[in-house]
């Protein structure tokens, strides 16, 4: 049940951090900041608002431990991390990394709100394009969309090619912290 929640936190927060996303290069995350403009506390629903005007509600699960302690006016950054790609394998090869856990969700004990919620997927996808500078990859997932990941390791890149249908085992992390 942790787990999924988990999962819908992280899902929640998407459409923020979507919108805040860009080609992958040599920094590390990506932020967002946002005011709450409403909260519903019987619904769990926070309305955020962003510095162009946008404005995104979204549900706190019951995984929001601290959700009481937030107030109209509270500034919310969003940290995204980029995903990064642990490993890149053809299908079928061993990816050698220990099996995948679900979601994993850190509070943070400051004075204020605030946590990491972090999760590891596998794919199947097409190259697109490889940059060993950075190091990167581009791929075509199997429902269309284009995705970019840093590459932990260059030596992964070693054997495929653009055009290729490969596994990628990547990580993806949320941290939200309310000012």
């Amino acid at each position: 049940m942790k787990r999924t929640l988990a999962v819908l936190a992280v899902l929640a927060v998407v459409p923020l951090v979507a919108r805040a996303q860009k080609p992958v290069t040599q920094t590390e995350a990506i932020e967002l900041t946002t005011k709450i403009e409403a909260i519903d506390k019987t619904a769990r629903l926070v309305t955020l608002k962003d510095k162009d005007g946008e404005v995104e509600t979204i549900y706190c699960s019951p995984e929001v431990k601290r959700f009481d302690e937030l107030k109209v006016g509270d500034t919310v950054t969003f940290r995204y991390y980029e995903s990064v790609a642990y490993a890149i394998r053809k299908p079928g090869q061993p990816s050698g990394l220990p099996a995948q856990t679900g979601p994993t969700l850190t509070r943070s004990e400051g004075a204020r709100p605030g946590g990491t919620l972090a999760k590891q997927e596998t794919a199947t996808v097409t190259l697109k394009a490889i940059d060993e500078k950075v190091p990167s990859v581009t791929v075509l997932t199997e429902d269309g969309r284009t995705v970019s990941f840093k590459v932990e390791d260059k030596k992964r890149l070693e054997g495929v090619k653009v055009g290729d249908k490969v596994e990628i085992t990547y990580t993806v992390a949320v941290m939200v912290s309310v000012k």
